[in-house]
């Protein structure tokens, strides 16, 4: 899947954020700001966690996710 015309917006901390064409777009949300019912795919999801690997892909880390839960980091 392909996303186009997204606007990313970084932050002096590291952190970034992708901006749709209307708030919580690329986590599924509609036009009005219900949580569900928007797009069927989702770029991500509150609470997920990826890691950067070599090629600068950011690969979905599903299994840290469950450690942080587990630790209480998220």
């Amino acid at each position: 899947m392909i996303w186009m015309e997204y606007t990313l917006e970084s932050f002096p901390d590291g952190s970034f954020h992708v901006i749709g064409d209307w708030p919580g777009e690329v986590m599924g949300w509609t036009r009005d700001g219900e949580k569900s019912g928007g797009k069927d795919s989702v770029l991500y999801s509150p609470g997920d966690v990826f890691v950067v690997d070599d090629n600068g892909i950011l690969r979905k880390a599903d299994s840290l996710k469950k450690l942080m839960e587990q630790t209480k980091w998220i």
